[in-house]
This record gives C-alpha cells, sequence and structure tokens, in this order.
C-alpha cells in the first residue's frame, strides 16, 4: 500500500479539477431549452398567459422551431429572476 501526502493547497487543486472533470463529462446535464411547463415551474407562475407577456416583452429569449412549439432558454429565466432580485437591507 503507498500513501501519498499532499499539500492542503494542492490538495484542494486536485480536487477542483477532478469536480470540473465530473461535471465536464456528466451527461444528464440540463437542457440548455425547456418546454413552457418547466419554464412556468423556474418562474414559479401559474399562467401561460404571463409567459407569453414575458416572451412578448422580450423579457425571456425562446425559440420556435416548429409553429406550434415554443423552447425556452433556461440560462435567460435565470438570468429574468436574477434582475429582479432585490438586496435586504
Amino acid at each position: 500500500m503507498q500513501v501519498v501526502c499532499l499539500q492542503e493547497e494542492a490538495f484542494y487543486a486536485l480536487f477542483d479539477k477532478v469536480v470540473e472533470h465530473i461535471e465536464a463529462t456528466r451527461k444528464d446535464k440540463p437542457s440548455k431549452w425547456i418546454d413552457g411547463e418547466e419554464a412556468l415551474s423556474i418562474l414559479n407562475i401559474k399562467s401561460a398567459s404571463t409567459l407569453q407577456r414575458l416572451r412578448d416583452e422580450g423579457k425571456i429569449r425562446f425559440s420556435q422551431p416548429q409553429p406550434r412549439t415554443i423552447l425556452y432558454d433556461r440560462e435567460s429565466l435565470h438570468e429574468f429572476i436574477e434582475n429582479h432580485a432585490r438586496e435586504t437591507f
């Protein structure tokens, strides 16, 4: 059996590289484009008309690859939420 000793800084640098590698190779990464149901869930809203209003006003990014299919950019939804966050006192 071999024992390897590392300095604390080297250990954490190695640990960070392992985490980066695992995240890069994960196959179950969340999709960039999501459907309306998941968008409603992320935004915590109940009404599809509110989602449509956000689209129409250009507040969230979307794609319409087919006439009845609308997909939403997951990152733009999170950005929308962050842009409306208020700092506490």
